[in-house]
């Protein structure tokens, strides 16, 4: 039968596994950061820097050389308007006739900038730029020709180079004397690079601008590509090479990724991939129209199949269940094998009702997936709201925490306790205070101790026949500044849970130790008290010699000291728990097991463990019996303790009726609130004074106090 609730939950799931699962998603995202990011960054960067190298070497080998050829033009232009000069001033002809015999191309300007005399066609350019001449010394004027702008002046002073013109003309076939100026000797092709020079002449008020005519032919230009090429070949090299490496790093990365999302069990999903995508799909901006639950999902008893079956049967199982979860999922939900038999589910849902019906029919078919099997599911169910903002509109889970979410689904999920059977359990609000009051404790602890809020209160046991105090067991109280007086019940399983029980059974002891040794030297009327010790104690091998240091740095006889077990820690090391049972006994101390009755085990551990005390069990002393069996079980437990020479305590007895039957079957001692309930350390001190002890005030009378809300364990 499946069972739908809302549940306070007793306790939450272990530190450790929110703590791994935070690391795990820190894992991812460094993985996702390095390797491909670094890889691609280094490669632009290469790349961007390479293309400029190449580029700038390009520009660099090519102005070298077309700089190289322009000197010597120069030097042939200046010389060529000196003897122009001279020609003008000396008004020679025959001078005049030889310079234009060269053949060079010029024009004479004056200072207007009117043109005064030309020779050859004029293609020069209006617009000049100053330009530097290594052989001049400095800066001249230079236009670029109209026609063949292969070269031209920049307005830095350098000189541009068309890569377009030079690109068509390797590329093309003219024949000599067409668009340009070429001969073809031995099949070798010249390339004229006009560019007009400018040299001031007749004291600067004429210039004399003519055509230089730098020859590049093609073994100048393959040179030029020749080393340009190598280095882009070498370039390019490392450019691959790079290239190739960031591929196989996005090939490595998308591998680790998938070994670091697959779980080994199902070789489906694990836990880091549900935390990623879960908070991934939860906060798209699309989703927030959606309600979701997260839902922690569990194979119950899976360790006991695992024993029949053994392990990989079991796995196998797993394997079976985790497809047939994912077969049922709707678009954009997740599941995800965690830990152990659990398993991790982003469901969307329109409605509690709905969203338990569907949990309950999916617990339905996998409680049959094994027709030889009848297996039992437990889910715990957190539920996410749409994310709207304060007009109702739409809006994005920013500060969704999926790993909180899941968390709080395995606390409802845990809530169910100890039951084996199949349940669906919703989060709650009363949860949030559980948490709330878990973390109050667990803060406040210590700082409880060294204040000394823990109060002992004592009760105690009476003699049925004579109404005499013959004992009486410590009890805890704490009276804690912020909350009052607070039951053992609220904060003990907390301690029992966390570690810290072993700290409150020493602060115990010692109490108690001082409490006996001041009433001895008080001439107090001293009985036996027992004192609870925690089976988380009895992993410690030196238990016996550590409650033996404590009670003698008091002072007290150690027959005054019952150290008191429950039966539950009868169900671990057995050898070890004789072991010290045995020791506290060589030191003096008795030892008496509580709770006789409410565990699995009673008679064996009576069988095996030499005990002086047994508590027989509350629950035997409540309700009605029928037919008197209740009665008969307690009679033959009373009679076998004393077989066995122990001392029996009858706890939570509250009738007259219970007192005189245990009376009559000669129980040694009673504790309860017939005789009187817990009480603190002054009020006890009242019943063992010596005046009261003597007249058996307040155990005689046979009124029953009334009771407190406490519940003692």
């Amino acid at each position: 039968m499946i069972k739908t609730e809302r549940k306070y939950p007793g306790f939450i799931r272990p530190v450790w596994e929110m703590t791994m699962a935070s690391k795990s998603e820190k894992k991812y995202r460094k993985i996702k950061r390095t390797h491909i990011g670094v890889s691609i960054i280094e490669f632009v960067l290469f790349a961007v820097i390479a293309a400029a190298m190449i580029s700038l070497t390009f520009f660099r080998f090519t102005s070298y050389i077309v700089n190289t050829k322009l000197d010597s033009e120069y030097e042939s232009i200046r010389r060529t308007a000196l003897l122009y000069e001279k020609a003008v001033s000396d008004d020679d002809d025959d001078l005049f006739e030889y310079i234009k015999g060269e053949g060079r191309a010029f024009i004479v300007t004056g200072p207007d900038g009117s043109i005064v005399d030309s020779f050859g066609e004029n293609t020069c350019s209006d617009k000049g730029s100053s330009i530097f001449i290594s052989s001049a010394g400095e800066r001249i004027t230079a236009y670029a020709d109209t026609e063949k702008d292969f070269i031209y002046p920049l307005e830095n002073g350098g000189i541009g180079i068309s890569y377009t013109r030079f690109h068509e003309w390797i590329n093309s076939d003219i024949e000599p004397g067409n668009e340009h100026i070429e001969h073809v000797m031995n099949n070798a092709r010249y390339l004229e690079l006009p560019l007009w020079v400018s040299v001031d002449i007749a004291d600067g008020d004429m210039h004399f601008t003519a055509r230089a005519s730098a020859i590049a032919n093609r073994t100048d230009v393959l040179i030029i590509i020749t080393a340009v090429g190598a280095i882009a070949v070498f370039v390019a090299f490392i450019l691959i090479t790079m290239l190739v490496s960031a591929i196989r790093n996005v090939v490595r990365q998308r591998r680790m990724l998938d070994l670091f999302f697959k779980d080994i069990v199902t070789e489906g999903h694990n836990w880091t991939w549900f935390l990623v995508m879960g908070e991934r799909e939860l906060k798209k901006s699309v989703n927030s129209r959606h309600k979701y639950a997260v839902v922690n999902f569990v194979l119950m008893n899976y360790r006991n199949y695992c024993v029949c079956h053994s392990l990989k049967e079991g796995e196998k199982l797993l394997c079976r269940i985790y497809r047939s979860i994912n077969a049922s999922l709707k678009r954009g939900e997740k599941c995800a094998h965690t830990t152990s038999s659990n398993f991790a589910l982003l469901l969307k849902y329109d409605n509690e009702q709905e969203l338990a019906k569907r949990l309950q029919d999916l617990i339905g078919r996998l409680e049959k997936i094994d027709d030889d099997h009848r297996f039992a599911f437990q889910a715990g169910i957190s539920l996410i709201d749409r994310a709207v903002d304060g007009n109702g509109a739409a809006v994005s889970r920013k500060n969704i925490d999926i790993d909180t979410e899941y968390n709080n689904a395995s606390m409802a999920r845990n809530s169910l306790g100890d039951s084996d059977d199949s349940g669906v359990v919703f989060f709650d609000d009363r949860l949030k205070e559980e948490q709330k009051w878990l973390d109050a404790v667990q803060e406040r602890q210590q700082r409880a101790v060294d204040n000394g809020e823990f109060l002992v209160y004592y009760q105690p046991k009476y003699d049925p026949k004579t109404n005499v105090i013959k004992g009486a067991e410590a009890l805890i109280r704490w009276d804690s500044p912020e909350f009052g007086l607070v039951p053992p019940g609220k904060f003990i399983p907390i301690f029992e849970k966390n570690g810290f029980i072993t700290t409150i059974d020493h602060y115990m002891l010692r109490h108690v130790a001082a409490d006996q040794k001041r009433w001895l030297d008080l001439g107090y009327k001293c009985v036996p008290v027992s004192v609870n010790v925690s089976r988380a104690h009895f992993i410690e091998n030196d238990l016996a010699e550590q409650v033996r240091d404590m009670v003698d740095a008091a002072g007290t006889p150690h027959e005054l000291i019952e150290i008191e077990l429950t039966e539950s820690a009868f169900f671990d090391d057995k050898k070890a728990l004789l072991n010290t049972i045995n020791r506290l006994k060589n030191y003096g101390f008795a030892v008496s097991m509580d709770d006789f009755g409410s565990g699995y085990s009673s008679l064996n551990s009576l069988k095996d463990m030499p005990l002086d005390v047994l508590k027989l069990d509350a629950e035997f002393f409540r309700g009605e019996s029928e037919g008197g069996r209740g009665e008969t079980v307690v009679s033959e437990a009373i009679r076998l303790g004393k077989l066995l020479d122990m001392k029996i305590v009858a706890e939570g007895v509250e009738v007259k009726e219970q007192v005189d039957f245990l009376a009559g079957e000669d129980c040694d001692m009673i504790q309860g609130f017939y005789f009187a309930k817990p009480m603190p350390v002054n009020e006890f001190e009242d019943k063992i004074k010596p005046d009261l002890a003597a007249s058996g005030t307040g155990a005689a009378a046979g009124e029953m106090p009334g009771q407190e809300e406490v519940t003692d364990g």
